[in-house]
């Protein structure tokens, strides 16, 4: 498009009263740019004024006033390409006025005294210049054959209450349900925990009324036997593969190579075509994940809903309490399948067992730990199982041995209710052992609140035992990306298929792909059936925004995607292993293979390019670094103790709102620093950071998110991946004859605005302390 500039520059929120408006104003106009400035550019009046140039031409407009995080609904126009100078927030505010004072008319006379906040505010207003310059306007990407149908994996509670959810709201679902008949674990209950006041009684199961509600309605298919053999494509146009349990077949899903299969006997790397030789014969008769199936079945998004499976106790850690040894002692999933088929009995001998222990916590070593994958479940269940004691039996007993018992919400009520029963008895404490006593059993427990040791007679021991998702076994889904048919990572999440706990629930690390129920987390069926709602609102916001060609969480709304230059790729696969989101394939050469629906915009292939070759109509290589350039870098031949330059690549979504609330706060930090927000610290490509040093700035540092095993990067790996280049910058700081010091990243929340001017004013004072990068001025 031919670009017709404005800058326009906002006098209100104290910029006017701190900053020399018309120096800023000359900046623009030095490069025979259009400048407007007005007291209010937000107000109804400087919106006019916005508005009336754009209807007189003007689409790549530079608007210095707030940070872009506010106002952005107001400072959008249809067919413009806008940049936000974050004037306010990042200059004005950061950098009052009492800390930072303005030039008397003494001190401009002489040459050789600056301004610093007015040098910063004219700095960011030549990036912004730069920036439209460079940029150019999104356009939608939209999938050639767009289905709106969902497709619902699992057909147990949460399952059929996506179905359900989805179907009501006018989308086409269909359920794909391994076992032959819906409900589930649902299924197999005698009764589920109270959902409502008064919260004292166990309630029937409702999971047949939910199949009765699933074979009602007319737009949910449901195919039962069956499983899911491969899914192919992307977002929007998912081609499905489906096929009965144990079935082999052609498009059965092909798995990654063998890290060791990846190098030959010297243990050197093969090349990218003798690895898909090797990869071919590792999956024989498997067709490649870029063959998609005639035969399969187009869909638009998919709930991952296939539900948890007991854990299976196995080990020493659990021969004191005799399991596997004494037939009597049980896990809570077998106690629930005594319960469902009639009154609770021994399997030893089918006895009545009115003398019933629930252990909840393993008790072994000292340990308050509970078993793996228990949590505020199996001590609901532990209540729910013993109140069965009690419906089966006047004169049985339970007893609870717990190291935390968990019942959230108004279940505290049931728990509280139990408590009044006296044939329940609930204690803190460790069990130490069980032990054969003539027909029963013996349990000894420590610890207990009451200080001593117990012994108790038992008819039956019940055991904790927690809920596994099922996608700790297998991927389930079976993904034809060249990253693997699961969730890659997965271990780092106790095999739960969630991406982040905090921030995304029901996003999965793969885009249009949602998870429900207990593959996400152990939880109610309760919980489950509300879960399932907000995994089919998930799954109805991926079909609508690719159907409008945008991206979907956590830019929402994003219209780019990534741009390949494939003429100078040098097949390194880079981009293809790197991609948090699996959104590139690659064929037999090497050569990426986009999928623009996959993306999540995070720009992490554009940081991971050795040629430079991957970028975003808005963001890109070019962009940025011309941004780095354009940052005024005074040396001794400008000023006898010239300021220091040193910039910030920060991360647009913890780090860049952090720095906003420390202005919002009147936190202040040096103002020698230049800050430039990146979408995630893994789009950070090494050049910028050569380019900033090699014109002369004294420093650079990067501020993102913290990454790790408790992880809050929005893009899972973006953090991580830059510590690993910033790792291989000595080389490149070698060669240019500089300190590693020089080039920092550090950490930070979203909530830790509080610490990140001390964060940055420390690191200024170290390049201080190095002094002057030798390439000022050259």
């Amino acid at each position: 498009m031919d670009k017709k500039y404005g800058v326009y520059i906002c006098e209100g929120c104290g910029i006017g009263e701190s900053l020399d408006v018309k120096a800023l104003c000359a900046v623009p106009e030095e490069e025979g740019v259009p400048v407007k400035k007005h007291p209010f550019l937000c107000g109804k009046d400087g919106v006019e004024l916005l508005k009336k140039d754009v209807a007189d031409g003007t689409n790549a407009m530079v608007i210095a006033a707030c940070s872009r995080r506010v106002n952005f609904d107001i400072f959008r126009f249809d067919g413009c390409i806008v940049d936000r100078v974050n004037l306010r927030e990042g200059v004005v505010w950061s950098h009052p006025r009492s800390d930072f004072p303005a030039l008397t008319e003494e001190e401009k006379d002489d040459e050789d005294n600056f301004d610093r906040v007015q040098m910063m505010a004219e700095d960011y207003i030549k990036m912004g210049m730069i920036r439209v310059e460079k940029i150019k306007l999104p356009e939608p990407y939209v999938v050639e054959n767009l289905s709106r149908k969902i497709l619902v994996l699992g057909g147990g509670i949460a399952g059929m209450s996506a179905a359900i959810d989805a179907a009501k709201t006018g989308y086409d679902v269909t359920i794909v349900e391994k076992t032959a008949a819906l409900g589930g674990y649902a299924a197999k209950v005698r009764k589920q925990v109270p959902v409502s006041a008064p919260y004292d009684a166990l309630i029937p199961p409702v999971v047949a009324a939910k199949i009765a509600e699933v074979e009602s309605l007319p737009n949910i298919t449901v195919k039962t036997e069956t499983e899911v053999a491969r899914i192919a494509g992307q977002p929007g146009e998912f081609t499905v593969t489906l096929k009965k349990p144990g079935e082999k077949i052609p498009f059965d899903v092909p798995f990654p190579l063998p890290e060791e299969m990846k190098v030959d006997e010297s243990g050197k790397e093969l090349d990218a075509e003798k690895q898909h030789e090797a990869y071919l014969a590792y999956n024989e008769g498997k067709n490649d994940i870029l063959k998609l199936d005639p035969d399969g079945e187009l869909f638009g998004a998919v709930i991952l809903a296939a539900g948890w499976r007991p854990d299976n106790l196995k080990g020493d850690q659990y021969a004191h309490l005799g399991y596997g040894e004494l037939p009597d002692v049980i896990t809570n999933h077998q106690f629930e399948e005594i319960a469902r088929a009639g009154k609770i009995i021994r399997p030893s001998d089918g006895k009545p067992a009115k003398s019933v222990v629930f252990v909840q916590s393993p008790g072994k070593d000292g340990s308050d730990s509970d078993f793996a994958y228990a949590g505020a479940v199996t001590s609901m269940v532990s209540l729910k199982q013993a109140k069965y004691v009690r419906e089966d039996y006047d004169d049985g007993k339970a007893f609870i041995f717990y190291q935390h018992m968990r019942t959230p919400g108004f279940s505290e009520l049931f728990y509280k209710g139990l408590q009044q029963d006296p044939g329940i008895f609930m204690t803190k404490g460790a069990v130490m052992g069980v032990a054969k006593n003539g027909d029963g059993m013996i349990v000894d427990a420590e610890n207990t609140l009451l200080g001593e040791k117990l012994q108790v007679k038992a008819d039956l021991v019940v055991l904790g035992a927690g809920m596994v998702p099922v996608t700790k076994d297998d991927p389930v889904i079976n993904l034809a990306y060249r990253q693997g048919p699961g969730f890659r990572d997965i271990g780092l999440f106790n095999g739960y298929a969630d991406s982040n706990f905090i921030c995304f629930p029901y996003e999965t690390q793969r885009t249009g792909i949602y998870a429900a129920g207990a593959v996400r987390r152990s939880m109610t069926m309760e919980e489950a059936m509300e879960d399932a709602s907000g995994a089919a609102l998930k799954a109805i916001q991926c079909l609508e925004s690719v159907n409008r060609g945008v991206s979907v969480h956590p830019r929402s709304g994003d219209m780019t995607f990534p741009d390949f230059f494939f003429q100078r790729c040098t097949q390194c696969k880079r981009c293809t292993e790197e991609c948090p989101f699996g959104a590139l394939d690659d064929d037999e050469k090497g050569t990426p293979k986009p999928n623009p629906t996959r993306c999540r915009r995070c720009g992490t292939c554009m940081g991971a390019c050795p040629e430079r070759i991957i970028g975003f109509a808005d963001y890109n290589i070019d962009s940025v670094g011309s941004m780095v350039k354009a940052v005024s870098v005074p040396s001794e031949d400008d000023y006898s103790e010239p300021p220091f330059r040193i910039l910030g690549l920060v991360c647009e979504n913890d780090a860049y709102p952090a720095l906003d609330m420390a202005g919002l706060n009147r936190l202040s930090y040096s103002a020698d620093v230049r800050l430039i927000p990146i979408r995630c610290l893994g789009s950070m490509n090494v050049i910028w950071i050569k380019d900033a040093l090699s014109q002369g700035m004294d420093g650079v540092f990067l501020l993102g998110c913290k990454h790790g095993d408790d992880y809050q990067c929005h893009f899972v790996k973006g953090s991580e991946l830059a510590e690993i280049r910033m790792k291989k910058i000595g080389d490149a700081l070698a060669s240019l004859a500089l300190e590693n010091e020089r080039v920092a990243q550090f950490e930070v929340a979203i909530d830790d605005y509080d610490k990140i001017p001390q964060i940055i004013n420390d690191f200024v004072e170290s390049i201080e302390a190095l002094g002057p990068n030798p390439f000022k001025g050259f």
